[in-house]
């Protein structure tokens, strides 16, 4: 069976997942989907990795459409996605709704798992947020960064499964609801919050344009309405 080729920030992973079997039933195609940072998947685009479909934040696919990497007119809004922390599975969740308890859940934490620092969305705000908290200096020592999101997710809940204690996470809630092994412990709170918005655009030039433009339209219909919001958009 053949394939259509996606490029998407971790954040849509469960989505396109979802969507896949009614996607599969109308065209036919699979998908081969790669999953990581955006700004990994923005690279990995112009370095010429096979792409029909991308799914980034609004902003880098503004970019690349500006600069003729992606159809006009393709750019389909697939909703906004929170940053929230994570703790394992069955855990107690600490308090992170204001910036005290965030703070004092960081300082207990004897690992804090997190995406990317330089190339994806979460990670980047996450360094943001520890630097408002003045932790900077005080948690590099138990950061533990991965490629991306759900990467963290489920290195976090490996090693609380190896009997490791003192967990944390931050990434954005859709790749934590999608990992299993781990649950939502809150949102960041509303002065440090983080809401991006994701957006799917066909490549252009893609031999596969029709299709691409297909899945685009299924990802943000009203039928899977139900399942952006069980993923975690909004």
């Amino acid at each position: 069976m053949n394939a259509l080729h996606v490029l998407s920030g971790g954040a849509a992973n469960g989505l396109v997942s979802r969507v896949q079997p009614r996607f599969t039933a109308l065209t036919g195609l699979t998908i081969a989907g790669t999953f990581s940072a955006v700004g990994q998947m923005k690279d990995a685009l112009l370095a010429g990795q096979p792409c029909d479909l991308i799914i980034l934040s609004e902003a880098l696919i503004t970019e690349l459409m500006a600069a003729g990497h992606l159809q006009p007119g393709s750019a389909t809004r697939l909703g906004s996605v929170k940053t929230g922390v994570a703790v394992p599975q069955g855990m107690a969740s600490p308090e992170v709704s204001h910036e005290a308890g965030l703070r004092q859940a960081l300082q207990a934490a004897q690992a804090v798992y997190i995406p990317d620092p330089v190339k994806s969305t979460a990670g980047i705000h996450f360094m943001k947020v520890l630097k408002a908290l003045g932790l900077e200096a005080e948690l590099a020592p138990w950061l533990k960064a991965f490629a991306n999101g759900q990467t963290a997710m489920a290195a976090m809940a490996a090693d609380a499964a190896a009997g490791h204690t003192g967990l944390l996470g931050c990434t954005q809630v859709t790749e934590i609801l999608n990992t299993a092994g781990v649950q939502l412990a809150g949102l960041l709170p509303a002065s440090l919050e983080l809401s991006t918005v994701y957006t799917a655009a066909v490549v252009q030039g893609s031999a596969q344009a029709l299709p691409a433009a297909q899945l685009c339209t299924m990802l943000a219909d009203e039928e899977a309405a139900p399942v952006r919001a069980a993923c975690g958009f909004s």
